[in-house]
């Protein structure tokens, strides 16, 4: 049975300031979990019976126990639970920024919603982008619902949190810094190299001003065919995939 205070601490971790407190954060389901095994150390286990645990993990899991899906459900942030919850210790990551000069990264400049950044998180996963990141605007990715929405992803991309004008001031003045802007080139004509910073910004507003000052290829993706008419814009996450897809084309 699941104790009441196992249960409050699930309950709290779907807040930010309790997942920082403890340092904690929560996935479910067995793909997600399974991967999360590999990479990260897991504070405690819970699932029903039907749920094989991985032979090997990356750390020895500090606690294990067997539930009922009725226990399960009590714990769950999903409408259908998925056989296995766990908390896992939320990694610290330290930073080089030579790191931007020779390979390709995200940079995230006020994204809320989680959905969207889990999304992004996945897509940098899918192209071999190692590292993102994000302004302190931007969603946490730690959340249960980007979690859910990286599919695992967050096991392999490295996710940092800092001032991105900070960041982009102390790069080296050849490192290119990509933007998206309405005003921008054609990304199908502008010049894209396989390293520097490939900044998105919020839903709504897009960049911020003081990082459009910052961006030095303006990019933009056209609609076809060209001049008709169409929709007023593109999802982040789906811009997001076009963007690194075109990048990655470049490389063959």
């Amino acid at each position: 049975m699941i104790s009441r205070n196992k249960i409050k601490l699930i309950h709290s971790l779907e807040q930010k300031k309790y997942r920082k407190k403890e340092g904690l954060f929560v996935a479910e389901g067995p793909k997600i979990i399974n991967e999360l095994l590999q990479s990260m150390k897991c504070t405690w286990l819970i699932h029903v019976p039907e749920y094989t645990l991985p032979q090997q993990t990356a750390f020895p899991i500090d606690e294990v126990e067997t539930c009922s899906k009725d226990e399960l459900h009590k714990v769950s942030f999903l409408s259908t639970p998925q056989e296995v919850i766990a908390t896992f210790k939320i990694p610290e990551f330290s930073y080089q920024k030579e790191w931007i000069s020779n390979e390709l990264c995200l940079g995230l400049d006020g994204i809320q919603d989680p959905g969207n950044l889990g999304t992004i998180i996945r897509i940098a996963d899918w192209f071999g982008i190692n590292h993102i990141f994000c302004s302190m605007q931007t969603a946490d990715a730690f959340s249960p619902k980007t979690i859910q929405a990286t599919m695992g992803a967050i096991s392999r991309v490295k996710v940092h949190y800092t001032d991105l004008i900070e960041l982009i001031n102390g790069l080296p003045q050849d490192t290119p810094v990509y933007g998206t802007l309405l005003d921008g080139n054609s990304i199908y004509e502008q010049e894209l190299k396989n390293q520097g910073l490939l900044i998105m910004g919020n839903e709504g507003n897009g960049l911020t001003p003081e990082i459009r000052e910052k961006v030095k290829a303006r990019l933009y993706i056209p609609s076809y065919p060209k001049d008709s008419e169409t929709s007023e814009s593109l999802n982040v996450g789906v811009a997001t995939a076009i963007l690194c897809a075109e990048f990655r084309r470049r490389m063959n």
